[in-house]
């Protein structure tokens, strides 16, 4: 008895694997000319209906520029304004945070969603890690700031001359928005003049 229960289990185990080994043997055999083909309708219907929409990296990169560094103007100039700070003490403030901003959370989330390891590196201006590059970003944010004043003061003196300097004049004031772009318009300034250096340096090693 136990010899005739062991046989159909066994004949069924080999022809298990028989079976398996064809469609292993099928997978490995075949080509292109005997390969079905489907049409895309049929293909869509085994695909994830959700929406997808890849964000492009420049524009990501300028949208996480403009929010963080808007982000420094509300809690810096809007948030120590309020304790009667000169001026001058809330700009070196706000380019040490911009710095630190720069170094903490904006590089780190752009390497958090780069697609290749790497590839974030071209929206950065200082692309090394560690202590060293904390200290540069912080010189670095000195550099962003004073870029940010001269535009504010090029744009306010435009606006002064515009109107004579007449009372009620619209001064540009410094506000999250605004702030967030020119910060982030100067530093991709800088971060294609850094680009646009190693490329040429580049070119003339290989010449």
């Amino acid at each position: 008895m136990k010899k005739d229960d062991q046989t159909p289990r066994d004949e069924k185990a080999s022809s298990y694997y028989d079976l398996h080994t064809g469609a292993v043997d099928d997978l490995v055999s075949a080509r292109p000319e005997n390969t079905p083909r489907y049409t895309k309708s049929e293909l869509e219907k085994y695909r994830s209906r959700r929406f997808k929409w890849r964000v492009p990296e420049g524009l990501k990169a300028v949208l996480i520029k403009w929010w963080f560094y808007g982000a420094v103007c509300f809690f810096v100039f809007m948030g120590l304004g309020m304790y009667g700070l000169a001026q001058l003490d809330m700009l070196f403030v706000a380019a040490i945070v911009m710095g630190m901003v720069t170094d903490l959370l904006i590089n780190h989330f752009l390497r958090f969603t780069e697609q290749l390891p790497g590839g974030s590196a071209r929206w950065m201006m200082v692309t090394c890690r560690g202590t060293l590059g904390f200290l540069m970003n912080l010189l670095y944010g000195f550099v962003l700031m004073f870029l940010v004043v001269t535009v504010y003061n090029a744009v306010n003196t435009f606006l002064f001359a515009l109107f004579d300097g007449a009372a009620g004049t619209p001064l540009l004031n410094v506000e999250p928005i605004l702030f967030g772009l020119f910060a982030t318009g100067a530093d991709t300034l800088c971060v294609f003049l850094r680009n646009t250096a190693a490329r040429v340096l580049r070119d003339a090693r290989g010449k």
